[in-house]
């Protein structure tokens, strides 16, 4: 069989009009990756922007008083409820107890809560890690923790149910997801005392959200100025 010499590697395919020299190369970095260290390509930032940067700024102030603010409603008797937070999160609990309940009973009451908490969560760690954008991900650390805060009122109220759920009732008939929970883990005495910690892990990781936010803004700001490299 007569084997044509391969073309060079400068050259364009008559065929299909192809250069293979640029077939070949690898894929550029993408342009808003761009390295802040060159001795330390860990750490990565976006080209600056004046316009995106000062509106992250003024989002993360919001986010912070919002946040302060919701931490501060009294978790023992479910004020957080009547806020727009809950709101927005109510939906979310209520589709998480369809999407567990082929895992059976435990799992589909569990689901609510799990799904409250763990969807911000994923859809930071799809930001960090498939988008590289930490203010994004930064963002949603602070939806979990504002997840978990408006969560700790429920555990709470499991010992004695006062809460008005979207059945109508307080749950003493059964339809309130704690008193199933931590009756069958042997904790509904310690209601209480989950509500507690539930309501103070959330205080942390929403302030740990803006933290983070706070570092990448200051990051980004104290690098402007300086020279990028694509490597």
């Amino acid at each position: 069989m007569y084997l044509k010499p391969p073309r060079e590697e400068a050259s364009e395919c008559p065929g299909c009009g192809v250069w293979f020299h640029k077939w070949n190369a690898p894929a550029p970095a993408p342009l808003a990756a761009l390295s802040i260290d060159d001795d330390d390509d860990s750490e990565i930032v976006e080209t600056f922007d004046p316009i995106v940067f000062y509106g992250r700024v003024v989002t993360l102030g919001l986010l912070l008083v919002w946040g302060l603010y919701l931490s501060s409603l009294d978790y023992t008797y479910g004020e957080i409820g009547k806020s727009f937070m809950h709101n927005i999160l109510l939906p979310i609990h209520e589709a998480g107890h369809v999407f567990f309940r082929p895992l059976g009973e435990f799992m589909a009451v569990l689901g609510g809560s799990l799904f409250q908490v763990a969807l911000p969560l994923g859809i930071g760690v799809a930001f960090y890690w498939k988008q590289r954008e930490p203010f994004g991900a930064a963002v949603c650390v602070w939806w979990t923790g504002i997840s978990l805060v408006d969560l700790a009122p429920y555990v709470w109220d499991a010992l004695h149910p006062q809460l008005m759920l979207t059945s109508g009732s307080t749950g003493e008939d059964g339809s309130h997801d704690w008193v199933y929970l931590l009756g069958e883990t042997g904790q509904l005495m310690r209601a209480h005392g989950w509500g507690t910690a539930v309501h103070h892990c959330g205080v942390l990781v929403m302030l740990a959200g803006i933290a983070w936010a706070g570092w990448y803004c200051w990051t980004w700001w104290t690098h402007a100025g300086r020279p990028t490299s694509l490597e």
